[in-house]
């Protein structure tokens, strides 16, 4: 973060060289990013200022661009689950979950009821986790770093259930066409049940320490506010838009995996501010919470995955001692397989809100078209006009609670 000279063709160059005032004092250009820990990733924000009070902001993407859409269109159907791990990399099986759904979509999978429950678990607790990550780092941005330390150790008990499930931590790869790649061990579902024993008592912990607190309220009250309407033309969902009060939630308003069978309510803001997002982030925690002890507790019998022999892996110990199953091994992971001509979307509640997937097939062995909808690519277009007249304290504290994923952000 540095006050820097101004490039001639920058739209700042003008007001910086003509606005003078009587007192002395000239506008100054804040570079916030692309490199500033409160930015939480390698995103730039080219600030005008008056003093600390903030007069006009242009953002910069690009800097970590991937073309993750057009290397989806140059690997096979299973291969793209590991570009899905990095968008939003804070949730990341709810973004493989939304890809298998798609995929499913396309071919026409029924997916057994078990695996449904079993997704709508992992989908619960990655929410969980992205919002932990969101709320308690809000808190170490304004200077509060322990409640930070008080739920970080359940996240790492999150990241352990994870690992017992697929092998992997942060960037999961979870999961298969029709449901998952192997049912869950003992070791998972006893993890599971440790947190939900303990985490629920640590959130409460840090919940006290922030949710009255005075000097909290004062730093994130009215802060970064926008309203409904103005939500709603930038295309905002999530607990984004819900913190406006509008009431959309993709779970309810167009349920998948059996989101219909879960009893939870839609928690909801009024103003649109800081402290809204964080409290909409609070309560669903809570709601992710009840759902994920709903599917433990009424778990169906079955199968973990649905019976599509041409793109599902047969056993490992087959593969070793039958033609047949090597064969076919051989096709699904070299993508042999080839997928029907389709032209679907399918979205999904997101940790930050609705994640859609656009898939064109034309027959052949790889996608003809991917486009993923990423919700934080469309908050981040209003953060300049979020954060105008405020102090530059503040649009640290807007930008950590609109909690912009920078994977999210390039395709």
């Amino acid at each position: 973060m540095t006050y820097q000279p101004i490039k001639p063709e920058h739209r700042f160059a003008k007001a910086v060289r003509e606005q003078k005032f009587d007192d002395g004092r000239d506008l100054n250009v804040l570079n916030f990013g692309p490199t500033h820990p409160s930015t939480h990733g390698v995103f730039q924000n080219i600030l005008l200022m008056d003093g600390e009070r903030i007069l006009d902001a242009d953002t910069t993407l690009g800097y970590i661009h991937r073309a993750f859409e057009k290397i989806a269109e140059h690997r096979t159907f299973y291969q793209i689950t590991t570009l899905t791990d990095r968008l939003n990399y804070c949730s990341s099986p709810i973004n493989n979950m939304a890809w298998w759904m798609t995929v499913e979509k396309t071919l026409g999978v029924e997916v057994p009821k078990r695996a449904q429950y079993m997704r709508v678990i992992v989908m619960e607790l990655a929410r969980i986790t992205d919002h932990l990550i969101c709320n308690s780092i809000l808190g170490v941005d304004l200077g509060a770093y322990t409640p930070f330390l008080y739920v970080m150790k359940y996240r790492e008990l999150a990241y352990e259930i994870y690992e017992e499930i697929c092998g992997a931590r942060l960037t999961t790869n979870m999961g298969r066409i029709g449901g998952f790649e192997r049912d869950w061990s003992q070791a998972a579902w006893r993890k599971l049940d440790e947190f939900l024993e303990g985490f629920p008592k640590a959130w409460e912990q840090l919940e006290a320490l922030f949710v009255r607190n005075r000097i909290f309220m004062d730093r994130i009250v009215g802060v970064g506010a926008i309203p409904a309407e103005k939500a709603m033309n930038y295309g905002f969902t999530g607990p984004n838009l819900r913190a406006t009060g509008i009431d959309y939630d993709v779970r309810v308003a167009k349920p998948y995996s059996s989101y219909e069978d879960f009893d939870f309510i839609v928690p909801v803001g009024e103003s649109g501010d800081t402290y809204d997002r964080w409290c909409v982030r609070a309560a669903e925690i809570k709601e992710s919470l009840k759902i994920i002890r709903q599917a433990r507790d009424n778990m169906p019998e079955g199968p973990y995955h649905a019976d599509v022999p041409d793109y599902y892996l047969p056993p490992k110990e087959n593969v070793y001692t039958e033609m047949e199953a090597l064969i076919r091994h051989f096709k699904i992971v070299m993508g042999e397989v080839p997928v029907p001509v389709a032209e679907v979307y399918h979205a999904v509640e997101g940790a930050n809100g609705e994640l859609g997937i656009y898939l064109i097939t034309d027959g052949g062995r790889v996608p003809y078209r991917v486009h993923f909808r990423r919700p934080c690519f469309i908050y981040y277009q209003a953060f300049p006009e979020m954060i105008k007249g405020g102090l530059f304290s503040d649009a640290v504290a807007t930008l950590s609670s609109i909690n912009v994923i920078a994977g999210e952000l390039d395709a």
